[in-house]
């Protein structure tokens, strides 16, 4: 794959992505229309399968739905709604952190950028672009280990970890892919393209696979 295959394997992700379940944190987005409640699913979803995050933030929500709420319930309790996500007590710990990191560092105000929100405890890059753009609705590159597994198989980028992958991206993907590319790469990811033994047949971007088997055409002619 190269940068100008970009638009095309954009599109086929698309189409892929319309086909099935969404991720989790996209539909925490679509749901609330909140960016406090995409911050709390992102934070949750860490190391944690869909199943498992969609079934905390229902109960989470369930009691809070504010900074003030996370500042009221006893810690104890917020590990009790989360559980059974991955690392629950140290994102239970962060959780209740968070109210008061918001005041003494932004009035209480959520910010809207990737480097303010990694002030927050327990927030990284991978976790403030996705707040920044399925909560805020501002360009931002997501990379989890689906985006930086993926890219890097297509011959897109050459990077060695989600950080460099990032950058990398940011150089060579159009802004207005930047909001969407997270949301098709991971279902992408999950569906097909899984870290071992990807379901090469079928896949719809397969001819801009390096990495892919080759396919024989009924011409006789080998495509990838």
């Amino acid at each position: 794959m190269t940068v100008d295959d970009i638009p095309a394997v954009n599109r086929l992700l698309k189409k892929a992505f319309q086909s099935v379940h969404a991720p989790i944190i996209e539909l925490v987005a679509a749901q609330t229309n909140d960016p406090f409640h995409v911050l709390l699913g992102t934070i949750l979803s860490a190391r944690t399968k869909d199943a498992c995050t969609a079934g905390a933030c229902g109960r989470l929500f369930t009691e809070v739905n504010s900074p003030a709420d996370l500042e009221r319930i006893p810690i104890e309790r917020l590990e009790q709604l989360i559980y059974p996500v991955g690392f629950y007590h140290d994102k239970a710990r962060h959780l209740k952190a968070l109210p008061a990191a918001l005041n003494e560092k932004f009035g209480g105000v959520l910010p809207d950028t990737v480097e303010a929100l990694c002030e927050l405890p327990g927030v990284g890059r991978k976790t403030a672009n996705l707040v920044v753009a399925l909560g805020f609705d501002k360009p931002a590159i997501c990379v989890d280990v689906h985006v930086h597994r993926i890219t890097n198989r297509l011959g897109l980028i050459r990077t060695k970890t989600p950080f460099d992958t990032e950058m990398a991206l940011r150089k060579i993907l159009p802004v207005r892919y930047w909001k969407t590319w997270n949301s098709y790469l991971v279902s992408f990811g999950q569906t097909r393209c899984s870290p071992r033994n990807p379901h090469c047949d079928g896949c719809p971007i397969r001819a801009y696979c390096p990495t892919a088997p080759a396919a024989v055409k009924g011409n006789g002619k080998v495509k990838r």
